[in-house]
């Protein structure tokens, strides 16, 4: 049977893994609007490789961790790494229609 299909304005759901890397708890937590961020990493996949489905082209264990060091640079301010010079500091309102569940 085919999931329903959604279309634009339908809510998702998303809920991390208990066992979740601390680096993408980081990373989710310091989005001032997470659906927006996600948004953007999806665009960049399209404009990639187009339109597919990722879990036919992804390992289901991708082994991702960080070693201290690499944990230490996401704690700290991101916009004093040079791969991050080039961002624009838009702080944005978050939007009680952009917020998901993450229970």
């Amino acid at each position: 049977m085919m999931k329903k299909q959604k279309k634009p304005g339908d809510n998702i759901s998303l809920k991390t893994k208990k066992n979740e890397a601390p680096a993408i708890i980081d990373w989710i937590n310091s989005q001032t609007n997470l659906m927006d961020s996600i948004r953007y990493l999806v665009e960049n996949e399209i404009k990639a490789n187009g339109v597919r489905n990722l879990q036919q082209h992804v390992p289901a264990d991708r082994g991702f961790t960080f070693g201290d060091e690499d944990h230490a640079m996401v704690q700290g301010d991101p916009k004093h790494s040079p791969e991050y010079d080039n961002v624009i500091d838009d702080e944005e309102e978050i939007d009680e229609d952009d917020i998901e569940s993450w229970t």
